[in-house]
This record gives structure tokens, C-alpha cells and sequence, in this order.
């Protein structure tokens, strides 16, 4: 009697992860998975899933695919310009990357139409993952416009799943587990938000075995960029600010104003700062280190000493960041481009409503809702508003080409961060050119800041001026 054929091997997607029903047998297959104790099964995360599928063809095992949910489907743009030569490199380099890979470009150069022919080129169900409700609708609005089905939309108080559908990260941290199986396609819009804790799930527990990042600086502070790579795919372009500046974005040119603190600020700066400094010399490691700041932050809370040297160096740095003469600095700027339009960036919501107050200068804060968030940025395109204040609410996912100041008054050392402001401004216009000022304190608390924050190609050509 014959042998009875044994069973075929299986694969499931299960809450995030990918199963075997038992093993290959195969061991260069089964290296892919863990044993599952639990179970007693063999299980990957699900963003194996290419691979796996991969190694079982090259193997020719008899693997029955039973993760997938995704549709394939023939998905053609209309009214959709040409990529750019940028943009068609970028295509090029993801579509020879197997379609795998992250793209950075600047602010407006077009990552958005990178991100239509990619759903094109891979005409599977696709899901695109932003940060923002603001950027959620300008994408929907778009895919909308260049494809014949609907869009779905997730976020926002919507849950509408289709084809082809635009989530922010938060939702899409929710249903991944359940869900992760239902897109071919995942593009990350503003991809260094992705390896953070709360969102790097959304890449591992998906199997899309086509994935696009897209971001005008890749770079994260704490190193966790480095990630993208196993997640997404690895950096397959990058074009910079200087060559995009002139043919895609407009000229620009960058500013930095140093101000002096007055002589009552610079005494209570002055104490503030030795306050700090003295605690942190017997602390025995730096705070320039790695994980450094997060163990001051830690070791200051245990005494009554350390809980005046982290308020001391609060102060401090307060005084740095929103000085009297950084007021009267913006006030001579604002003067000067009194018939353009200006942005004017902070470090915190307090100096955003302090200089509301002082100017009756409208504001956008996370607090304001989304109707007069729309309303305040169309006035300000129209020019009805010459002057709009913000935190860092509008540091990504803002479209107002019209737009050609804007001021750095406060900020963190964040290089993405000061490139992601000058991003605003670049928008391209006829005849326009941008300026970016940066109004820093003449302190060692923002001098560090200002020199770190410095560091990208497009911001070495600073002039500094001293304030008028």
C-alpha cells in the first residue's frame, strides 16, 4: 500500500505575524521562523513575508499561501504629470530595489507623485500611512483625483477600508494586527516617523511585499533610522535641497540673527546656568553621551539638589530661547517683509500665544481645531493674514507656496527639524526667492543648538548678522 502524501505546508497570517502549519523541513526556509512554544509552530513576523515566499520558490517547496488578503488589480493614473528626472530616478532606483526601498527628497519636490506611480507600477491593494489628519486629506484628495476607484480613508473619525486607502499612523497602529494582511502596497509618507516604539508594528506586522518611504530627512537624533531598512527597504535615492534649488524649489538664502540677552536676563541666565552646570559635573557620565540626557533627567528627580539643577536648567534655557531682544528682532523682520508673507516658528505653544497676545498675530497650535486650522491657512495663502505663528504643529504637512519668510524664533537642535521649516518655504512660485531667518541668543544654551542644527548641506550657506 502506498504511502499516504503528507500534507501540504501552510502559511497564516495570525495578529501580526506569519505561521507554518508545521515545518518546511527545508532549513534554509524554517531559519526564517521561531518556535513558537505556545503553539508548537513555526512563526515569523509578517514582514518576512516577501522573503519567505521567496526562498520557498527558489527551493520549489509546495507552500500554500494562505496569508494573503490583498486584491491585485490594474490601477492607471490620469491627469497626472510625467516624473520629473528627480522623480523618475527615484522610481527607477525602488522599482530595481524590487520595489522595496525609501526615497528622500525635499519638501516640495514631489514625493507625492513618487508615491502615485508606485501605486501604479505595483497595481495592488495599497495603503498609505501619514502623520497628519492635514496630510491624510491633501493625500486623499490627491489619489482621488489620479485614480478611477475610491479612496478609502481611516483617521479622523473615518473608518472607510478600500482599494487603494489613506490612514494616519495612530489608526494604523490599531488595525495592523487584525489587518496586516490587506494591503500589497504600504507607502509611509514622513517615514522617520516610523521606527519609533508606537509605530515600527505597522511595518512589522504587515506583509506587503511592496513598501516606499518617503521623507525629506530620513535622519532620526536617537539612531533609529537605521531600521528603515530591515522595515521598508534600504535608501534607494536621495536628491538634496541644493541641487532641487532654482529648477523645482525656489532660491533661498538663510539668515541667522545673534541677539544679545539684556542685563537683567543675563544675570538671572548666568546663576540659572551655574546652578545646572554644577550638578551636572558630579554626575559622572555626559550628557552629550549616548542615552545621556535621559539619565540626567532621571538622576535630577531623586533630590532636592537635582530637582533645582533640572529647573535651573529650564530657566535657563527659557531665557535663551524667548529673550526680550529675539522679540524686538521678529518685530524688525516682520517690518521688513511687511508686505510678504511670514511664518514664524517656536519651540513651544507658551511663546506661540505670548506673542499672540503682544501682536494679535493669528496662531496654530495642535489645540486649534481643524475648521479653523483651514481657515486660518487660506487666509494666509490669500494674503489676508500677513503673519501666522506656530509651534511644531506646522512643521510637515503644510502646502503654501506662497510663502516665502519664514522665522526660526526658538527650536530644538532637531537637523529635521530646522530643514523641515526651511521645507516651508520652498515651495516654488515665479519669481519668487525664500528667506529663512534664524533669530539665536548669544548663549551657550542655543549656540549648541544653533551649531547642531546646522548641520545639513542645505543650511552651511548662513549668513550671520548681528540684530539691528
Amino acid at each position: 500500500m502506498a504511502d499516504a502524501k503528507a500534507a501540504p505546508v501552510e502559511l497564516h497570517f495570525d495578529h501580526g505575524t506569519l505561521v507554518l502549519s508545521q515545518s518546511s523541513g527545508a532549513r534554509e526556509l524554517d531559519a526564517l521562523f521561531v518556535h513558537d512554544r505556545r503553539t508548537h509552530r513555526p512563526r515569523a513576523s509578517a514582514h518576512r513575508y516577501a522573503a519567505i515566499l521567496q526562498t520557498a520558490t527558489r527551493l520549489e517547496l509546495d507552500l500554500v499561501d494562505r496569508a494573503r488578503n490583498f486584491e491585485m488589480a490594474s490601477l492607471g493614473l490620469h491627469g497626472t504629470p510625467e516624473p520629473r528626472p528627480h522623480q523618475a530616478a527615484a522610481l527607477s532606483a525602488w522599482r530595481e530595489a524590487k520595489g522595496r526601498g525609501v526615497v528622500e527628497l525635499p519638501t516640495g519636490a514631489g514625493k507625492t507623485l513618487v508615491g502615485l506611480h508606485a501605486i501604479q507600477h505595483a497595481s495592488v491593494s495599497t495603503l498609505v500611512v501619514v502623520p497628519t489628519l492635514d496630510l491624510l486629506a491633501q493625500w486623499h484628495a490627491v489619489l482621488g483625483a489620479a485614480l478611477d476607484v475610491p479612496i478609502g480613508r481611516i483617521g479622523g473619525g473615518m473608518s472607510d477600508r478600500q482599494l487603494v486607502t489613506v490612514t494616519t499612523y495612530d489608526s494604523a497602529a490599531l488595525f495592523t494586527d487584525v489587518a496586516g494582511h490587506r494591503a500589497g502596497l504600504l507607502i509611509f509618507d514622513e517615514c522617520h516617523h516610523l521606527p519609533a516604539p508606537g509605530y515600527r508594528f505597522i511595518a512589522e506586522g504587515s506583509i506587503a511585499p511592496f513598501r516606499l518611504g518617503l521623507s525629506a530627512t530620513v535622519e532620526r537624533q536617537d539612531g533609529l533610522h537605521e531600521s528603515l531598512e530591515e522595515i521598508v527597504g534600504p535608501l534607494v535615492h536621495r536628491t538634496t535641497i541644493s541641487e532641487m534649488s532654482g529648477p523645482v524649489l525656489a532660491p533661498y538664502r538663510v539668515e541667522r540673527r545673534v541677539v544679545p540677552l539684556g542685563a537683567e536676563e543675563r544675570a538671572t541666565y548666568t546663576e540659572a546656568r551655574a546652578c545646572y552646570l554644577a550638578f551636572v559635573r558630579g554626575l559622572g557620565f555626559s550628557i552629550g553621551g549616548p542615552r545621556g540626557w535621559q539619565r540626567f533627567v532621571m538622576v535630577s528627580q531623586r533630590t532636592p539638589a537635582g530637582r533645582e539643577a533640572f529647573a535651573a536648567y529650564r530657566q535657563q534655557r527659557k531665557i535663551a530661547l524667548t529673550s526680550e531682544a529675539k522679540i524686538h528682532a521678529l518685530w524688525d523682520i516682520v517690518m521688513r517683509h511687511r508686505h510678504e508673507r511670514v511664518l514664524v516658528f517656536t519651540e513651544d505653544n507658551e511663546t506661540v500665544f505670548r506673542l499672540s497676545r503682544r501682536f494679535l498675530w493669528p496662531s496654530i497650535t495642535h489645540h486649534t481645531k481643524p475648521a479653523e486650522r483651514r481657515a486660518l491657512l487660506a487666509a494666509f495663502a490669500g494674503g489676508d493674514l500677513p503673519v501666522l505663528l506656530t509651534s511644531k504643529v506646522l512643521n510637515e504637512g503644510v502646502d503654501v507656496p506662497e510663502v516665502n519668510v519664514g522665522v526660526v524664533l526658538s527650536g530644538s537642535g532637531s537637523v529635521r527639524e530646522h530643514v523641515q521649516r526651511l521645507g516651508r518655504i520652498l515651495r516654488h512660485r515665479p519669481g519668487k526667492e525664500a528667506i529663512l531667518y534664524e533669530v539665536v541668543s548669544d548663549t551657550e544654551a542655543e549656540g549648541g543648538i544653533g551649531e547642531r542644527r546646522g548641520r545639513h548641506e542645505a543650511l552651511t550657506r548662513v549668513r550671520s548678522e548681528p540684530a539691528c
